[in-house]
């Protein structure tokens, strides 16, 4: 069995509140962990595992249901997707077409203008061998990318965060925006991955009180050693460690205020939660925080939204809209910080639907579902062929593109960190970027 964890030689660690207890003596400073970016082990950094591209950022939307493919790249010219969908199919006349056979489902009409511009690819029949169509078997295998190994402790993300966080440097590479509790895929052996729902102008008191305790560090290490500061830290290596997260969190703090104070585009973001939670990425990500890796969500978490046994039309319809407003948002934000370059959104689903209805105007569980990605540097367009309709398996199309392809490509062409590190094995990229 493969591991589902990185490899580090260092033998020995310590939890943040044991090496704070270990330099100050005293629980009255554990206050300050929340605001010190995660400590992880430094012996051994794999540097032949961390390349290039170190201002690229990768943002995760989960879809979390099991996201209807088909009704969203609709194979309108398909006889045998207007046969088998009676209630749900979706005509030609309601759709932006993509070419000759497909169209979006017409709640996707900024995604069809980013399509447009060259700023999406879609890469389509995506799944793995023998998917499972169990609602926490099949996310499990899509936040793991280790399908069938229920022993797995670790998200392939929170694997990634590990090997980007490995730097002398304090670092704080991966993130959760979002209500719902953690996704598993964000599970790490070294990192603490931090959760937030939201950014406004009022935390910048929080930001105030940062510095605060930051000076009053410093003045504390200075006094106990009799010292200043820069000798003090110099002579004890521990105390320079938390001086130079301190001193990164102080600074990390000044610039998100600042960006908290500007609040570009934030008023261009639709009133729904998926942009909320888009607008505070945008925030952090022009804060320039060195956070590698975000990760949010739609459908509510739990079995999810996108999960439409039933009245599936409105339903779905609803969230794809307000997927697309979202997203057109995210990146006409990015674009007008001028940091559309360095960022790209990849969606994600634990599965399709099945072709056939199932008598109550919904669809079941399904395997082949496409996978969208957004950015300033794609290549754009299709990616691989349409899921056959005429050879279905249970009732659904069959994949045929393995999600750990995807994964993959966006590690080492895009975070530039070795995806079999990450991934137990080596998938061959797909052709996403320019």
């Amino acid at each position: 069995m493969k591991r589902c964890r990185l490899r580090f030689q260092h033998s020995t660690l310590l939890s943040r509140r044991q090496w704070l207890r270990s330099v100050v003596g005293t629980p009255a400073f554990l206050a300050l962990a929340p605001w010190v970016p995660p400590i992880l082990s430094r012996a051994a950094r794999a540097a032949d595992a961390v390349r290039d591209d170190s201002d690229n950022v990768l943002v995760v939307l989960q879809l979390s249901g099991g996201n209807d493919g088909l009704n969203t790249v609709v194979p309108y010219a398909d006889d045998n997707y207007g046969r088998q969908r009676s209630t749900l199919r979706l005509a030609e006349r309601e759709l932006h077409k993509i070419d000759a056979v497909l169209g979006f489902h017409e709640a996707l009409a900024a995604v069809s203008q980013l399509y447009q511009e060259g700023r999406v690819s879609i890469v389509q029949g995506v799944g793995y061998p023998r998917g499972s169509r169990d609602h926490d078997i099949a996310l499990r295998n899509w936040h793991t990318a280790r399908p069938g190994e229920a022993g797995c402790q670790t998200g392939w993300v929170g694997r990634a965060i590990d090997l980007a966080g490995q730097s002398p440097e304090p670092t704080l590479p991966g993130m959760f925006v979002g209500s719902i509790p953690m996704p598993f895929a964000l599970q790490a052996e070294q990192q603490v991955v931090p959760a937030i729902r939201t950014l406004d102008a009022g935390q910048t008191a929080g930001l105030e009180r940062l510095r605060r305790r930051a000076q009053r560090w410093r003045e504390l290490t200075a006094h106990a050693t009799g010292a200043g500061t820069t000798a003090a830290t110099d002579n004890n290596p521990l105390l320079g460690f938390a001086d130079r997260n301190l001193r990164a969190a102080y600074l990390g703090g000044e610039r998100l205020e600042a960006v908290l104070r500007q609040a570009e585009g934030g008023n261009d973001y639709p009133p729904v939660p998926l942009a909320g939670n888009l607008a505070a990425v945008s925030q952090l990500i022009r804060a320039q925080l060195g956070i590698r890796i975000f990760f949010v969500e739609l459908g509510g978490g739990g079995i999810g939204g996108f999960d439409n046994h039933a009245n599936q039309r409105d339903n779905h319809a609803a969230l794809l809209r307000q997927m697309s407003q979202s997203i057109a948002a995210f990146v006409s934000d990015l674009q007008h910080a001028g940091v559309l370059g360095r960022v790209v959104l990849m969606t994600c689903s634990e599965f399709g639907r099945t072709l056939v209805e199932n008598g109550r105007r919904g669809t079941d569980h399904g395997d082949a579902a496409p996978v969208f990605l957004f950015g300033g540097r794609l290549r754009g367009g299709l990616v691989g062929s349409h899921p056959r309709l005429d050879t279905l398996v249970g009732d659904a199309p069959e994949s045929h593109t393995d999600v750990r392809r995807v994964y993959a490509t966006v590690l080492d062409r895009w975070l530039g960190l070795d995806s079999a590190a990450v991934l137990g094995g080596r998938y061959e990229p797909l052709d996403l970027f320019a």
